[in-house]
């Protein structure tokens, strides 16, 4: 019906409902049909407002969420192999309690039953009931006729002046830390799990106290970084005060350090590498690492195949773009396959492999390409020509920066749970003891038995142990 009105007035006026009052007084006095054709033309212009493929909530540079393809399926079947030895709990060496169990009757029928000598045994460990116990530390203080002063002996199961003990101490503080639980979740453990009552600004002031303790361990960990063969770098932004700040992390394979900063660039670099670092420093792209100073770097490779592919589905390339990314790919999956079966070859082969690659990289960077994202990462290879293929040269650097990644990711996590910190103490305090509790799990130690046997003995000598070194090394 509505199809075959013809209006005075064009169906464009009717688009974001924007009639006039003489517009729809024109459409009224066209009859009937004209009102009920304008009213379904309105109808479908506000269903396809409301439709999907308008999302206000999702931001202008990301895909909304229905859009996106579905997940690729698994290459591998989750589990196990057929034919993979079984991995269960292990039986305990210790027996706190034995219970026995003996039916009355048949569950089954409710019969009689004729007792026989047949047994079997099962183990179960669980968490008993915990209540917080109470020590009443009775202290002595006698006279010492040198120093003509009465002296007591130090308490080392509590900070000085402290009301919980360590225990309680460490292990909030690796809960947070460590694990990113959020301070009222920690509170609700204590509170109702454990039956301790704490607060939370209670337990900020213990962990800051913790901090002042641990700082000695931290500056360990930042001197071993600065002595290691090969060091991962990565940063990632952070809130602290409401101001956006960076969380810088530095790993290797048996250490990590975190630092919180306002500057993402050299200043913040410079706080870190107070000296030309000896080793190889393996990072992104990003342009600030370019101040440090150091023996070697090696490029992120993951980091350009990255970028390829972004550059294939964002950022419209031209028609000479496939021409130079096939290229680069191949350039790098040639370096790749070559470090994987170094062992395999003979020491003139693998060498004339490795220099045939530094002659195909000069030659792309020696070609004038047409294309602007050619260029682009061209001057990129230009700056890093001899930072891309280290991990051919030195042992023990790999071609990707994936541990630095996977060192920050917990802190990541941790991030979203808590949004950083409220202040520029906090921000210290995260950063010591996040370093701490990751470094010594790295190294094969309890993190909470570990702190807390470092705190006694600091409490009795005044001076924190050195940093334990990997388990491994004994």
């Amino acid at each position: 019906m509505g199809t075959e009105v013809e209006l005075s007035v064009p169906t464009q006026a009717l688009r974001g409902a924007t009639l006039t009052e003489e517009e729809a007084a024109a459409i009224y006095d066209q009859g009937k049909e004209a009102v009920v054709f304008a009213l379904l033309e309105l109808t479908k212009q506000l269903a396809e407002a409301r439709s999907p493929s308008v999302t206000p909530s999702t931001p202008s540079g990301m895909v909304p969420v229905y859009e996106k393809p579905a997940a690729k399926p698994r290459k591998k079947k989750p589990g196990a192999k057929p034919g993979h030895p079984g991995s269960r709990r292990q039986t305990p060496e210790r027996i706190d309690w034995q219970a026995e169990h003996r039916a009355d009757r048949c569950p089954d029928c409710g019969g009689r039953l004729k007792r026989c000598g047949e047994t079997r045994t099962r183990y179960t460990e669980d968490i008993p009931d915990v209540q917080p116990e109470v020590t009443e530390h009775t202290i002595h203080r006698d006279w010492c006729p040198q120093c003509r002063k009465k002296v007591e002996p130090p308490v080392a199961d509590a900070l000085p002046g402290s009301t919980l003990g360590l225990r309680v101490l460490v292990l909030s503080a690796w809960l947070h830390y460590a694990l990113g639980n959020t301070l009222s979740q920690i509170v609700e453990v204590f509170n109702f799990h454990l039956q301790l009552k704490i607060t939370e600004g209670g337990l900020v002031q213990m962990w800051y106290r913790l901090q002042e303790i641990l700082f000695a361990w931290y500056e360990e960990i930042r001197q071993e970084a600065l002595n290691s063969a090969a060091l991962h770098g990565d940063e990632t932004g952070w809130r602290t005060n409401g101001k956006t700040n960076w969380l810088w992390c530095f790993a290797s394979p048996t250490l990590t350090y975190f630092m919180i900063d306002r500057s993402r660039g050299s200043p913040a670099l410079q706080k870190f590498f107070t000296q030309e670092f000896a080793g190889t420093l393996i990072t992104d792209f990003w342009s600030a690492y370019n101040a440090v100073a150091c023996a070697a770097r090696q490029m992120c490779l993951v980091h350009l195949f990255r970028e390829l592919e972004q550059t294939d589905q964002y950022k419209s390339p031209g028609k000479h773009w496939p021409a130079f990314a096939k290229k680069l790919r191949r350039l790098l999956g040639d370096a790749i396959r070559l470090w994987r079966c170094k062992e395999e070859l003979p020491a003139e082969t693998y060498t004339s492999r490795r220099q045939r690659l530094d002659v195909r990289l000069a030659e792309m960077i020696d070609t004038d390409w047409q294309d602007a994202n050619a260029r682009r990462l061209i001057k990129r290879l230009r700056r890093h020509q001899n930072d891309l293929f280290t991990f051919l040269d030195q042992e023990g650097v790999p071609f990707d920066n994936n541990h630095a990644e996977r060192s920050i990711r917990p802190a990541v996590i941790l991030r979203k749970n808590s949004y950083g910190n409220r202040s520029e103490r906090g921000a210290d305090c995260q950063a010591v003891l996040m370093s701490v509790f990751r470094t010594l799990k790295q190294r094969g130690h309890d993190p909470i038995r570990t702190t807390i046997e470092a705190i006694r003995a600091y409490l009795i000598t005044g001076k924190l142990p050195p940093l334990p070194k990997p388990a491994s090394d004994g």
